[in-house]
């Protein structure tokens, strides 16, 4: 066994830089997992630069000063912010509100429809069944309702908290946006020469997350913005509440819209029944999904990531679990990070060389 593991030792850590590359990441988990909370003001504003790096560079481009191309964009992330903050948050706030309140009624009528089952189908279903479910789901609406009242009662530390981030992640933002290289050079000063093995990584990623991030905010904000405008013509109720989630569904592949059609249905189904509302409420919303998927993602994404779908899917759960909303954003980046380091990672039967990537980190 010890033989074993020791050829397994030389084979994938006999390299220096693949030993470095595995200390700092492990060092990165490290620190994101033991201070992960009071550092996400930092993570925060440098997610936050990242998105808004490609802007501050087509600005560059177009021979503007550095300076003034970072506060063009700063202050439309500024406004975009307050708007969110002002408008969309309080909206989504209030309409949430409502429909707690309104959840009793909808359950005594989703209660109504079940008790219909054990007349038609006295063999699948009991009145005992369809009380006991019923009795569950309300159980599960008064623990939601007891944490609306934590949340309430805790409300002048959560505005605290909101009130530091709102300070502090904008100045980061700025700072990073306009001193971001500077501060990569010196981080990158602190690495080995020779980082063959870096470079590759980094290359693949800068080639794939870069367009996947800000592409997937962009696909948020249309989706969202396109789904609040329909079901705002037609009359849903709760519709900028609706919208934020069916916006927040493109985060996660696959499960995404087939999660979020439940809720859309059911308040669909339970203002107007079946009648021909719903079903062009329906129809509307199909439609939406169906260009995400086909037009908005081939144009946003230009380049694909090259992950299977079991991959992905995992990659969700898993991220997802430890980090929550964030985990799940960064679920495929993260997912492309490993398989990233898995190709580069030198091995006995591949040795990476001088000639197959560039010499230096870009700058």
């Amino acid at each position: 066994m010890r033989k074993i593991f020791s050829k397994w030792i030389d084979r994938y850590f006999s390299d220096e830089e693949a030993l470095l590359l595995f200390i700092l990441l492990a060092g990165s988990l490290v620190v994101i997992l033991t201070l992960g909370q009071t550092l996400a003001p930092v993570f925060a504003g440098i997610i936050l630069a990242f998105l808004m790096q490609g802007g501050v560079e087509r600005l560059s481009s177009l021979k503007l000063p550095h300076t003034l191309s970072v506060i063009l964009v700063f202050l439309a992330f500024v406004g975009f912010l307050m708007a969110f903050m002002l408008f969309v948050m309080p909206l989504a706030w209030k309409q949430a509100v409502n429909l707690f309140n309104e959840l009793p009624r909808i359950m005594a009528e989703v209660q109504t429809v079940l008790l219909l089952l054990p007349e038609k189908f006295p063999g699948l279903i009991t009145a005992a069944q369809v009380k006991d479910l019923t009795n569950l789901a309300g159980s599960e609406l008064s623990k939601m309702g007891q944490l609306l009242v934590t949340f309430s009662l805790n409300s002048i530390t959560n505005i605290i908290a909101l009130l530091i981030y709102l300070v502090l992640v904008p100045i980061l933002v700025f700072f990073f946006l306009k001193d971001g290289k500077t501060l990569a050079r010196w981080w990158t000063s602190f690495l080995p020469e020779k980082k063959v093995m870096m470079t590759q990584v980094w290359l693949e990623m800068d080639q794939q997350i870069a367009n996947y991030i800000r592409g997937k905010a962009i696909e948020i904000v249309i989706v969202g913005s396109v789904t609040y405008i329909t079901f705002l013509l037609l009359g849903i109720n709760y519709a900028a509440l609706l919208a934020l989630l069916v916006g927040l569904s493109v985060l996660i592949p696959y499960i995404g819209a087939a999660l979020v059609t439940l809720p859309v249905a059911l308040i669909a189904f339970f203002q107007w029944g079946w009648s021909g509302d719903f079903m062009y409420l329906m129809i509307a919303y199909t439609i939406i999904q169906a260009l995400d998927g086909n037009v908005l993602v081939p144009l946003l994404f230009s380049e694909a990531v090259n992950l299977h779908p079991v991959s992905i899917i995992v990659s969700v759960l898993v991220f997802g679990g430890l980090w929550g909303f964030w985990g799940v954003f960064f679920a495929i980046p993260l997912a492309t990070l490993l398989k990233a380091v898995m190709n580069a990672w030198p091995r006995a039967q591949q040795v990476i060389t001088e000639e197959q990537v560039p010499s230096e980190l870009p700058q």
